[in-house]
């Protein structure tokens, strides 16, 4: 398992790096190689906010949570990602084929002092839009964003030829997505 530690704002250091590796050791033995884990670490006001990401067969799972000590917060994130696995079980024993490391996963207790499923009904799409691709730039396509007052705006990249996503992020800033394919 590949674990990538980064600090925006803040240096992570050799022991803190090693604590933080320690804790996510228990996901090596059911993801093993085949897992990349990120964290990236950053402070915000007096917390510190953590963020992980794990990439596993071309899927990614992703967790987040504040403290205001770093180790607190790391904890807290990787139980949020645990109970995110565990409240879709559902879904993966449906397509085991599809996650067959995060089906070992759940198959194994790993010290969980519960046991249920909350049932969710299935989600549909129920609605469908067409549009559009309109050639513009980027902060054509944030103006656009919000004179719509959305959040996001597909649009074609008048520079590259390529659809982009422009996004409003929480942190009142722009994030764009532009896919390779």
């Amino acid at each position: 398992m590949k674990i990538t530690t980064q600090g925006k704002g803040i240096k992570i250091g050799a022991r803190l790096e090693a604590k933080i590796t320690d804790k996510m050791s228990k996901f090596d033995k059911y993801f093993g190689d085949e897992g990349t884990f990120n964290i990236r670490i950053r402070p915000e006001g007096s917390q510190m906010v953590v963020e992980v990401t794990l990439k596993l067969d071309n899927k990614i799972y992703r967790a987040e949570a504040r403290d205001e000590e770093i180790l607190t917060a790391v904890d807290r994130t990787i139980d949020k990602l645990e109970s995110q696995i565990r409240r879709n079980k559902t879904k993966f024993l449906k397509k085991k084929k599809e996650y067959t490391q995060i089906v070992s996963f759940l198959e194994e207790d790993h010290g969980s002092d519960f046991d249920y499923e909350v049932e969710e009904p299935d989600k549909s799409i129920t609605r469908r839009k067409t549009f559009e691709l309109r050639p513009m730039t980027s902060e054509d396509a944030i103006l656009q964003m919000e004179m719509l007052g959305h959040n996001f705006l597909v649009y074609l990249d008048a520079d590259t030829n390529s659809v982009c996503v422009v996004y409003k992020r929480n942190d009142g800033n722009y994030g764009l997505l532009e896919p390779e394919y």
